[in-house]
């Protein structure tokens, strides 16, 4: 079983809705079965999860004191991929998850307020010799602060060839329980998360082989 964990120190910068968009999409691309985690306090992801009609992704209800064996029981169970959700903070939760992650997805958004928070997320993964992937989320289209806020995350580890631009389906899609493929699969922003899921798979199996 493989772990994706997604982090960052700066809250609202869009973890749950990846969370959710890349279980949907790693499930209908044959990566599954996928279970969602859910460490953060305020619970975003498991209310989105628990508004879905779909049985799937799974999500797995647990105790973070016992993580490790939490996960080992998922594997056993047959799970072949966990997208775990995290606080926006740097606390103990944080590193518990990150020491089991096979990846960190890092969502930033291309602010200069963003880009100084990313030093104390990118420490705790360097801390547990982890792999990192930065991905820009909420760019504006056209903006010059995209490019350049790739080319300052560069500095600090690998920045996903993919970046999720701002539009309002990506919000209106979470409301239901559902992602923006599942609204409408010809969209742009499922485009954008089909192709991410697809970066992220590759950068997944090379670090657990």
């Amino acid at each position: 079983m493989r772990v994706l964990v997604i982090a960052s120190q700066k809250g609202g910068v869009g973890k749950t809705t990846l969370a959710g968009h890349l279980g949907v999409m790693a499930q209908e691309s044959g990566a599954g079965p996928v279970a969602l985690i859910d460490t953060d306090p305020q619970a975003s992801l498991a209310h989105w999860w628990n508004q879905r009609r779909a049985e799937t992704p799974l999500f797995a209800a647990l105790n973070i004191a016992h993580l490790s064996n939490h996960i080992q029981r998922l594997a056993k169970g047959g799970v072949k991929l966990a997208i775990i959700d995290t606080p926006p903070a740097v606390t103990d939760t944080i590193r518990s998850v990150i020491s089991v992650a096979d990846l960190v997805l890092v969502p930033t958004r291309p602010s200069p307020h963003d880009l100084r928070a990313v030093g104390s997320t990118v420490d705790l993964v360097e801390e547990a010799c982890k792999r990192l992937v930065f991905v820009i989320n909420g760019a504006a289209a056209r903006a010059k602060i995209t490019g350049e806020s790739a080319v300052a995350l560069s500095q600090h580890g690998t920045v996903a060839p993919v970046t999720l631009y701002q539009r309002t389906d990506y919000a209106s899609s979470m409301i239901d329980g559902r992602t923006v493929w599942e609204l409408d699969r010809n969209s742009r922003s499922a485009g954008e998360v089909a192709e991410l899921w697809k970066y992220v798979f590759k950068q997944l199996r090379k670090a657990s082989s």
